[in-house]
């Protein structure tokens, strides 16, 4: 991919470089007396000293084409970072270009990166490779574990990658034609958002819900949906939440499904008033019954809420706030700041009741995404 359709890539995440220049000016100022900065590096100290507390990794997408992706991880109980984890356990090798995101099971993580074309698997917690699967995807976008055997991976393009878990190849694929994206899994079932064909307008996508039969891996049924649906999450009454850009050409409203998985069908579908600052990063807590996404600061909604929130819980204030996490064992919320796409990024820390800023973290460049460590993977 050349530089243009990088540009268009980055006009997908909703992310305009407009906010540089107020991220810029504003930088961290108002955050200053919370944040503690280490170089763990400096004093070299064993690979895994850090593991002693609680803690979760952040995953660092890194500037386009300049393989720079990295994993930062954060010891929370005493606020120490670990920059590039995978380099530093693999002998300074690059982790490669855009990582997309990381998922943990069965005792191995997986490393989703975008640009270079693969998935790293390694090992924990010191995320030492232990294979990298380099074909059979067509630029990957996510992971989804089927059961013990199997796995399935979103592309931008073309089709959806199946991983034969036991020998970490992909055997197989499923055919789509067109850029899938989040996916979650329900009885037999995989629910897969597809924004539609990756090179068109959105007045020509067709936007949905795929329904896959993951006994057949087959693709059975599809649930209309809101332009560019990049975000998919499941409640405590099993009920799916779609929310959607409105298309990164801001082809109409943002708006947010609320999908009855065994009907396939949805139920109730709420409306942005505008379809500037479209939301995104949808996220849910461990209870499943409180959602969270990002729209120039962080938002907070029940799932039975009657109305979308107006008001953030989290404001901006100048940050250009990209990625979003919960952390699953007390329902903190975690949120990254990209600062201008070139200096190293921020993660910052909120009380999950309150809202206030509980520290601040300098990791790698681009933070984009969270892995909780002790995370159930229960619900795959």
């Amino acid at each position: 991919m050349n530089l243009k359709i990088y540009t268009l890539i980055s006009s997908f995440r909703r992310f305009s470089i407009l906010f540089t220049i107020v991220a810029l000016i504003f930088g961290i100022s108002s955050c200053t007396k919370h944040i503690r900065e280490i170089c763990l590096d400096c004093n070299n100290p064993p690979i895994d000293s850090i593991y002693t507390h609680n803690g979760l990794y952040v995953i660092n997408e890194g500037n386009f084409n300049w393989a720079n992706a990295s994993i930062s991880y954060i010891d929370l109980a005493d606020t120490l970072v670990e920059q590039d984890m995978f380099a530093r356990s693999n002998d300074n090798r690059s982790l490669g270009d855009v990582a997309q995101g990381m998922r943990i099971f069965n005792g191995l993580g997986y490393i989703i990166v975008n640009n270079s074309n693969k998935i790293e698997v390694v090992s924990l917690p010191e995320l030492k490779s232990v294979r990298s699967i380099t074909t059979g995807f067509n630029l990957p976008r996510n992971i989804q574990f089927i059961d013990s055997g199997k796995a399935y991976v979103t592309n931008l393009l073309k089709d959806i990658s199946i991983i034969d878990l036991k020998t970490l190849t992909v055997t197989n694929t499923i055919p789509t034609a067109n850029w899938t994206e989040g996916m979650v899994r329900y009885n037999n079932y995989v629910f897969v958002t597809c924004i539609g064909k990756y090179s068109s307008p959105n007045s020509e996508r067709i936007a949905r819900l795929l329904v896959v039969d993951c006994e057949q891996d087959k693709i059975i049924d599809s649930i209309e949906s809101g332009k560019e649906p990049l975000g998919i999450v499941m409640d405590k009454r099993n009920k799916l939440w779609v929310l959607c850009t409105g298309g990164y050409d801001n082809y109409e409203a943002p708006s947010l499904f609320r999908v009855n998985p065994d009907l396939m069908i949805v139920e109730k579908t709420f409306h942005f008033l505008s379809v500037q600052d479209a939301p995104s990063r949808l996220c849910i807590n461990s209870l499943g019954d409180t959602l969270y996404f990002l729209k120039n600061g962080v938002y907070q909604m029940p799932v039975a809420s009657s109305a979308i929130p107006d008001v953030p819980v989290i404001p901006s204030n100048g940050h250009l706030f990209y990625g979003l996490g919960i952390d699953p064992s007390n329902g903190n919320i975690f949120v990254t700041d990209a600062v201008d796409y070139v200096q190293n990024g921020w993660v910052y820390r909120y009380d999950q009741i309150n809202k206030t800023l509980l520290n601040g973290y300098k990791v790698g460049r681009i933070p984009s995404s969270f892995c909780f460590p002790k995370a159930s993977e229960s619900k795959r």
